[in-house]
């Protein structure tokens, strides 16, 4: 009998984790994990990288920040030799799956710093400085869906570069992420890339919906407002893919993945459940789509591979009641256009006090280490 994961893969869903650590990978956890629980794949955030390095009993990161402090290295510097290590190696552990599948899975993502998510030019030139660092084919640049972003992501991709773009919430600027890959995909065969050699993810965040839409729902206080409770995480994530699908099937896409181009698949993001009274595989199992991927924190990977039913096709079917309950929330007055831009701005903002926290973080391990060394 096969396992629920395995029933996701079968459906054409990738499995990738969203955790990454020196523990992990020395352990060899990581690399168990790809047989035992069919993950293709690794995605990081600033948060994660703040978790492990700011673990205090985790040891494995005690060696090379020595080393780091010794050789009278920054901040900054310490963190960036610390992830791009984390990463390459990790890279390392997938490049089995990687040359498997011809380059679509077996990515572990990088995301430059998110004090640069308002700043084109400084993205971009991060964007190239960690391509180079990891220099790994199977590695994926993380941009975020800002609208300084979007010209970062097109910029990049020209290069020949590939790329995750995180922090996506709108239809709207899920429409301008995939214009900004298509343009990208045209420029870089102009200027004499490879084309399946790029490749590009763009990462729907869905929780993170539910959890504003809920909470205006019951400020609310109406029953109409409560029949509508964690349904717009869903549905958003719904419309993408009907989304994605449209655009992906316009001539303009169809040229380009002619000419060696490959599809920007939708990732599911912020896939954890918030709110306890959901079940925990909630956005796992009722976002099953093909040519999707889905990256969780390891409990919902637990929870999915010890419980998660899934029967098919989760997505397809449900546009139309996907647009119904988009009309329900606006007729009981929930101004999505308001909810996804709050969200997008918070995204950025925690992200940038996660990347603060890390560098206060070596800044005190750096600090201390040096200090034993006198």
């Amino acid at each position: 009998m096969s396992t629920p994961t395995e029933d996701l893969v079968a459906q054409g869903v990738s499995i990738w984790l969203d955790d990454l650590s020196r523990t992990r990978i020395d352990s060899g956890t990581l690399a168990e994990l790809i047989t035992s629980r069919n993950v293709s794949g690794v995605t990081t955030n600033p948060s994660i990288f703040q978790a492990a390095i700011g673990n205090r009993n985790d040891d494995s990161y005690d060696a090379p920040l020595a080393a780091l402090a010794a050789a009278g290295a920054d901040v900054d510097t310490a963190i960036f030799e610390l992830t791009t290590t984390d990463v390459r190696d990790a890279a390392d552990i997938f490049r089995g799956m990687y040359d498997a599948t011809g380059g679509v899975d077996g990515r572990v993502s990088i995301e430059v710093s998110p004090d640069l998510a308002h700043d084109t030019d400084a993205t971009v030139a991060e964007a190239k400085k960690l391509w180079a660092k990891v220099d790994r084919p199977n590695a994926l640049i993380k941009i975020p869906a800002t609208k300084a972003g979007l010209p970062a992501i097109t910029a990049v991709i020209a290069e020949g570069i590939s790329v995750n773009v995180t922090l996506i919430f709108s239809l709207d600027r899920y429409a301008e992420v995939m214009d900004a890959y298509l343009t990208g995909l045209t420029q870089a065969k102009e200027n004499g890339h490879d084309l399946s050699g790029i490749h590009s993810v763009a990462s729907f965040f869905v929780s993170r919906v539910d959890t504003e839409v809920d909470k205006r729902l019951a400020a609310l206080g109406t029953d109409e407002a409560a029949a509508l409770k964690s349904q717009a995480g869903l549905a958003n994530a719904r419309l993408a893919y009907e989304l994605f699908e449209q655009t992906f099937a316009t001539p303009r896409a169809q040229e380009l993945v002619a000419a060696g181009g490959t599809v920007q698949r939708p990732l599911w993001a912020s896939t954890g459940v918030k709110d306890p009274a959901l079940p925990d595989t909630l956005y796992v199992t009722e976002l099953v789509a093909p040519g999707t991927v889905n990256t969780m924190p390891e409990k919902t990977l637990e929870a999915t591979f010890d419980h998660g039913v899934i029967t098919g096709d989760t997505v397809t079917g449900g546009y139309a009641d996907a647009h119904r309950t988009f009309t329900a929330l606006a007729e009981v007055g929930v101004d999505m256009s308001d909810v996804v831009q709050v969200l997008e701005d918070e995204g950025v903002e925690k992200f940038i006090a996660s990347w603060h926290d890390l560098q206060q973080t070596v800044a005190t391990a750096l600090a201390a280490t040096a200090e034993a060394a006198r």
